[in-house]
């Protein structure tokens, strides 16, 4: 089984747990969220650990160690992306399992176990974009919106689309739901890794808000912004963030 197809097995089976753990009724509300995040973390971590047990490994529901620092291959979890959201029985959440290879997100796999049947999208299996909307829409958090995403909306004359988790904006691109995901309130590695291979699979432009690469398996796992657009948007998006830079 080549990377790819692990990761894309393992977000899958990952996500179907994630429904039986919710239709099962033991759990309402954050315990919900809880009994999801840690059943489906001891799956991939375990799945993982047989699978590639020379690989480095860091999930969200793990304890971090140092020795994943040594390694060149580094498997990045997220058990449960949009914890919230899975636990209200919405469908902007997913699963990722991404790999990054010399701090680089190379293979991964997002899983959409909320949409109809059920939708994984991966790195060895890109599909063309869709057809882009005249005005670009730009995903945005639901309750927090990035400064920089609400002044680009306004300067392109787009629309701001509230969604939950991480990879389910990441995806939305992908997908041709959207143009623009321009995050800067904050994340970790798990949030984007696998996403961003997934979305650089398809043509999407990838990078931090200043136009720097993102880099994984570093100590600090914290990833202050991202920005995953279609290319053609891409100047836009970076020059509006470096106005803004300039003004503050």
């Amino acid at each position: 089984m080549t990377d790819a197809e692990l990761a894309a097995h393992l977000a899958e089976v990952a996500g179907r747990i994630l429904l039986e753990v919710r239709a099962s009724g033991m759990f309402e509300g954050k315990a919900l969220g809880k009994a999801g995040d840690q059943t489906a973390n001891q799956f991939l971590v375990h799945a993982l650990r047989q699978q590639r047990p020379d690989d480095g490994l860091l999930s969200e529901e793990s304890k971090d160690t140092k020795e994943r620092l040594d390694k060149s291959r580094v498997w990045i979890v997220d058990p449960v992306d949009g914890t919230r959201e899975y636990g209200e029985a919405r469908s902007d959440w997913a699963v990722h399992v991404g790999l990054a290879i010399d701090g680089v997100a190379t293979v991964g796999a997002v899983a959409l176990p909320g949409l109809d049947g059920g939708v994984v999208l991966r790195t060895d299996q890109p599909q063309a974009l869709p057809e882009p909307a005249a005005k670009p829409r730009l995903v945005v958090s639901r309750t927090r919106p990035a400064a920089e995403a609400v002044s680009l909306a306004d300067r392109l004359g787009g629309e701001l689309v509230g969604m939950g988790s991480a990879g389910a904006k990441a995806m939305a691109v992908v997908r041709g739901e959207a143009e623009i995901y321009l995050h800067s309130g904050g994340q970790y590695e798990w949030d984007s890794c696998a996403p961003v291979a997934v979305a650089a699979a398809h043509g999407l432009h990838c990078s931090r808000i200043d136009g720097s690469p993102m880099r994984y398996n570093r100590e600090d796992t914290w990833l202050p912004d991202l920005l995953i657009c279609r290319p053609e948007w891409a100047d836009a998006a970076l020059e509006e963030v470096r106005a803004l830079a300039g003004k503050g």
